[in-house]
Formats: C-alpha cells, sequence, structure tokens
C-alpha cells in the first residue's frame, strides 16, 4: 500500500486518500460496507463519508479497521497512520476560518494540492490571478457589506492562494476567461488597466494558460457559467469539479459529472481565441477601457 506525498500536506487531501485507501483495502478482502462500520461501531453512511473523505476517522478506529482487512505490515499501517494523525493538525488555513464562507475551506485545501487548474470565469479575472487593488474592488462590492477588517482578511487570503503559481513546482492553470469580464471596469479604470496588464504577464508564464471567450462567439460550452476543474498527482484522487453557488458550492467527481464537465472545458478552450489572439485582445481592451 503506497501513499502519495507529493501534495498530501493537506487535511481534505489527506482525508480523501485515507478514505480511498480503506475503501479499497476493504474491497480487496471482500467485505461489505456494513461489516466494516460494525466492527468499530459506526453507521454505514458515516463509513460512506469517511471513505469519500468528507469525514475522519480517529485512529483507533482506523487500526481496528487494519486489523480487521489483515494489514499487518509495519511500514504499511504506519504509512496510512501517519495520514490520519496529520488529517486533524490546522494548516495555514486555520488563521483564515473567519475569511471565508465554510464551504469554501476545502476547495482552498484542494487548489494547493492540485497539479493542474482549469478554470472558466465569466465575470471576474480568476483570483488567483487578481491583483490586490483589484481583489479588494470584488470583495468590497460582492453581495454582503464587509467591514474594512474582513476585506483585508479576504483580500490576504486570496493573495495567500497565489503562492502555488510561484512555488518551486507551481501548479499548471489554464484559464479561459469571457471577454465581458475584462471590460468591466471593477475598482475604476487604473485599477482595471493594472489588472489587466498583469494578466498579461501571468499569461507569457510557461506555467499558465489564459485565453479569451470573445463577444464574437454566440453561444457557446460555458452557458451553465463558471466552474473549475482540478486534477491531483496522487492516483487516489480523481478530477474534482467545483462550482460555486450564492450560498455554498458544489464539488462534483462522479465519472459522469466529470465527462460532462471536462468536455465542457475542451469546447471552450477550441471556441475561445487562441492565447495569443487573447493577448492581443486584452491589450486592445486595455488601450480602450
Amino acid at each position: 500500500m503506497a501513499v502519495a506525498a507529493q501534495s498530501a500536506n493537506r487535511p481534505t487531501v489527506r482525508r480523501r486518500i485515507v478514505g480511498a485507501q480503506l475503501r479499497r483495502l476493504r474491497e480487496s478482502c471482500g467485505l461489505g460496507r456494513r461489516q466494516a462500520a460494525d466492527s468499530i461501531g459506526v453507521g454505514e453512511s458515516r463509513l460512506s463519508r469517511v471513505e469519500t473523505g468528507r469525514a475522519g476517522l480517529e485512529e483507533d478506529d482506523v487500526k481496528r479497521l487494519l486489523e480487521l482487512y489483515g494489514i499487518s505490515r509495519r511500514d504499511e499501517r504506519d504509512a496510512l497512520l501517519t495520514l490520519v494523525q496529520e488529517a486533524n493538525r490546522p494548516g495555514w488555513l486555520q488563521a483564515f476560518s473567519g475569511a471565508m464562507p465554510a464551504w469554501f475551506r476545502p476547495y482552498v485545501d484542494l487548489e494547493e494540492a492540485a497539479q493542474v487548474i482549469r478554470t472558466y470565469e465569466v465575470q471576474f479575472v480568476p483570483g488567483l490571478l487578481q491583483t490586490e487593488d483589484y481583489a479588494r474592488a470584488v470583495i468590497a462590492q460582492g453581495r454582503t457589506t464587509p467591514s474594512n477588517e474582513e476585506i483585508d482578511r479576504r483580500v490576504e487570503l486570496r493573495l495567500r492562494r497565489q503562492r502555488i503559481l510561484t512555488a518551486p513546482n507551481p501548479v499548471r492553470l489554464w484559464a479561459v476567461i469571457d471577454e465581458a469580464a475584462l471590460w468591466r471596469p471593477i475598482g475604476g479604470s487604473e485599477v482595471a488597466r493594472a489588472q489587466l496588464r498583469a494578466l498579461l504577464d501571468a499569461a507569457r508564464l510557461q506555467h499558465i494558460t489564459v485565453q479569451v471567450m470573445p463577444f464574437r462567439v454566440g453561444g457557446h460550452a460555458g452557458e451553465a457559467g463558471a466552474f473549475t476543474i482540478l486534477r491531483f498527482p496522487e492516483p487516489e484522487l480523481h478530477d474534482i469539479a467545483y462550482v460555486e453557488q450564492l450560498t455554498g458550492a458544489m464539488y462534483l467527481e462522479r465519472d459522469d459529472d466529470m465527462d460532462s464537465y471536462g468536455a465542457a472545458m475542451e469546447r471552450l478552450c477550441v471556441q475561445s481565441a487562441s492565447p495569443q489572439e487573447s493577448m492581443d485582445l486584452i491589450s486592445k481592451i486595455i488601450r480602450e477601457i
């Protein structure tokens, strides 16, 4: 049983890896979920949540499951138990717990663990590519009226998230942005122009691709709105489509969901202006905005 380590330093990712490993071990020894759940005194629905990474287990419960599954090798047991121990340790996100809704926290965890992020944005420049002034204007003009302190914390969080683009092994980011988002003078024309110049700078980096969905394209594959697809280096972790709503978010990973969102993203990339054409269009908007 090999536990991947490249991005397993995120609590959400740890739980998902632990759950995937436990599910695989249970299935390999032919046990049903109810039998395994009964052995540790929890409900079948609780174990289902554990196996999908949506809940954790105490270390003693995991030890009993490993014994039930016939895992006796110390190195195998220790590798998984170490992840269990670390899954509940607070990371840097703990300091920002009041700066984001609870439903968004898993996304930040997963975002930092991703190897490839593909996103389609309709209204704004994607958060990972926002300047500080632009981010402040977006947050201040949101659906709530946050205090100056709340705005500062949310901006700080957004800028902290961007470190995945400047890390030694940065995430691969592919962003498709609707042209309408680029014309919006969010924060005023000066802030908007500075944001677009920063977007051009980002688009020149090898690990970042920016495409614009131009007005000249009528109906297209992004008709349902903004979404993001996350891909991870660990074989235990399936791709996830993240769809944000007004008061929550959906984290989709079923095969049929991912087939639909993956196909939509592919069509968006084909229908959008090429990366070079997109840079030319962004430059044009800078001159005219």
